[in-house]
């Protein structure tokens, strides 16, 4: 027999034990960057409605080594249906008390066990809308928030990121706070200021034409699945931090809601979940306001700022304008630069029917006393 090394090359043979077969091979995958941290990494398959095959990998760091194994058999055998909390747990449960997970979480894990099961999302699974400043009145810029959200959660609208701009000087109110505790009527009437109130909590804020920086995100609530409330607002503001880092600036979060610098806190922000599974983010940041008029239109209490470290209101007010010496415009464009370049976002435009929802609800609603003195 003559042999042929050509053959043997070309033709070899291929038995069981020469790697898996298609059907051993995982066939969900998901993965999830901690937010300053590490890339954590599941494979899976479900069968009757079971995890199966559960394999996690990453970058992350683990001790001991046996705990990779815990954490897969703990979610092997879990329903599909699970919540990111029962993941959680059921993973947290499964480690020895020494364990140590650096740069990745119980919570992390199953974020992503959830993305591979397709429940929850990331960035990168939507098609993105940007929409740049237009100047509306104040209200009409808040009812468009109701109105963008509520399309963004039926389907009609993609994910959006818009961009305020008004003209005359308001106070935009939390949809919880108190009108006689927030606002100075004195103030108010003296200034020429417009009170409007929101559908989301937080604080107040006072805008006038080209002094702050205010955006809006609307979004599908399966973009933070398996996140808490706060890390939420991180994680929906990490691509601004990332703009502001290009500009300068280190940002940073300040539980709950406030975006700071080692200068000060320059912005804020605010969420409110719909029913029908979309939610609106939205942050104002100072750019130049005029602290005097601020404290001459707000009622700002010492028990709120006794937890700021300063005994000023004045002093919380850190300009962006001074921190970067650019026009506020010049900010917008650059901050927008990095959420259409990290996100392919699509330049588009409110649609006129959009302008209409959002003027019917002013009359309705957002311009009507009974919504703003809701809690006087």
């Amino acid at each position: 027999m003559t042999f042929d090394p050509h053959a043997a090359v070309l033709h070899p043979t291929v038995t069981q034990e020469s790697g898996p077969s298609a059907a051993d091979i995982p066939a969900l995958h998901g993965e999830y960057k901690v937010p300053g941290g590490k890339l954590v990494v599941v494979d899976l398959n479900v069968s009757d409605g079971i995890l199966r095959d559960v394999s996690v990998s990453g970058d992350f760091f683990l001790d001991p080594d046996e705990a990779l194994e815990l954490i897969n058999a703990a979610l092997t055998g879990m329903p599909a249906e699970a919540s990111a909390s029962q993941l959680a747990d059921a993973v947290t449960a499964a480690m020895p008390p020494e364990a140590v997970l650096f740069g990745f979480s119980a919570a992390a894990v199953a974020i992503t066990v959830r993305r591979a099961l397709s429940k929850a999302t990331s960035w990168s699974d939507h098609s993105w809308d940007i929409i740049m400043p237009t100047v509306l009145p104040t209200a009409v810029n808040v009812a468009l928030d109701e109105v963008l959200t509520e399309e963004v959660g039926s389907g009609n609208r993609n994910p959006t990121l818009r961009f305020w701009d008004w003209e005359e000087p308001s106070v935009v109110i939390g949809s919880f706070q108190s009108v006689r505790n927030e606002v100075d009527p004195a103030g108010v009437a003296a200034n020429g200021i417009s009170v409007v109130r929101r559908v989301s909590g937080g604080g107040a804020m006072f805008m006038e034409a080209g002094n702050c920086i205010t955006y809006s995100i609307y979004v599908p609530q399966t973009l933070v699945d398996g996140l808490s409330f706060a890390d939420s607002y991180a994680f929906l503001d990490a691509w601004v931090m990332a703009a502001l880092e290009k500009l300068g600036i280190q940002a940073f979060y300040v539980p709950l809601n406030d975006i700071a610098t080692d200068q000060g806190k320059i912005g804020g922000a605010a969420q409110k979940r719909l029913a029908n599974g979309a939610m609106l983010h939205h942050v104002t940041m100072s750019y130049d306001i005029d602290a005097d008029k601020m404290v001459d239109v707000l009622r700002i209490g010492k028990e709120k700022l006794s937890d700021k470290g300063t005994r000023s209101a004045k002093k919380r007010v850190d300009p962006l304008r001074r921190q970067t010496g650019l026009a506020r415009e010049a900010i917008i464009e650059a901050i927008a630069e990095v959420f259409t370049e990290r996100y392919e976002a699509t330049a588009t435009e409110l649609s006129q029917q959009e302008l209409d929802d959002a003027a019917r609800r002013v009359a309705e609603k957002f311009g009507t006393e009974e919504w703003l003195y809701r809690v006087p």
